[in-house]
């Protein structure tokens, strides 16, 4: 089994902190894979100052574990909400990130994947919880 993070950082003026890769289409919510020996938050704490320049100003709290069968019948994906945070600056471009911001949650970026939509949507209480990404 492969285990990947998701983080929904949400701030507060109902905005979310969304990437842009530079090897995959569209806008995503930062994460990446859990490293062997590394606990969930140490996973999503990692990715968000990766992905973000974002460090936990306080506890992420699990939202829900979906399977993410486009990639494997094994991959699942932990989400997190993020609502205590803090930006260092903001996140330059590099070889793997093309941009990163926050976006309103009413007006997300056109390439905003469907994954990410319905997650946000779920959060939003908008949706019902899917088991699967």
């Amino acid at each position: 089994m492969t285990l990947g993070v998701r983080a929904a950082v949400l701030d507060r003026e109902d905005g979310v902190f969304l990437v842009r890769h530079t090897y995959v289409d569209g806008w995503h919510l930062p994460g990446g894979g859990v490293e062997w020996r590394e606990t969930l938050r140490e996973a999503v704490e990692k990715e968000l100052r990766e992905e973000g320049n974002l460090t936990l100003a306080g506890e992420p709290e699990l939202f829900g574990m979906y399977l993410n069968d486009h990639v494997s019948r094994r991959d699942h994906v932990a989400l997190f909400l993020v609502r205590h945070f803090r930006q260092e600056g903001p996140r330059l471009p590099d070889k793997e990130i093309a941009e990163a911001r926050f976006f309103p949650l009413a007006d997300l970026p056109p390439g905003t994947t469907a994954a990410t939509r319905r997650r946000l949507a779920e959060i939003a209480g908008t949706a019902p919880r899917a088991d699967r990404w």
